[in-house]
């Protein structure tokens, strides 16, 4: 199955990098890396992730990558990475969820 980042997922994970590396250029390069190899285990297996609890969708799912929540949504076509968000963030308060968007 073929795995397609949205633009804000990307957006996401430029502002990660951008974030780390003003302490570590070095460290947000291997970060971003990790993030992106963890996703790349999705095009074998979609499923491997739980569901997101606040979505109430079978198809909206997450890995757990340290402390990030990388939410994707599984069509018949694809994995579309929808977010990477920070853990603490409560995504009930989040103005429009994310799997709202696309």
């Amino acid at each position: 199955m073929k795995v397609r980042w949205t633009e804000p997922a990307i957006d996401d994970l430029e502002s990660i990098r951008t974030y780390i590396a003003r302490d570590s250029e070095l460290y947000a390069t291997s970060f971003i890396e990790k993030i992106l190899h963890a996703v790349d285990k999705l095009e074998n297996f979609p499923k491997i992730g739980r569901e997101v609890p606040e979505a109430d969708d079978p198809n909206i799912r997450e890995l757990i990558f340290q402390n990030y929540r990388i939410m994707y949504r599984i069509t018949y076509e694809s994995v579309q990475i929808i977010t990477v968000i920070h853990g603490a963030r409560d995504v009930n308060k989040l103005p429009v969820k994310p799997w709202e968007i696309i």
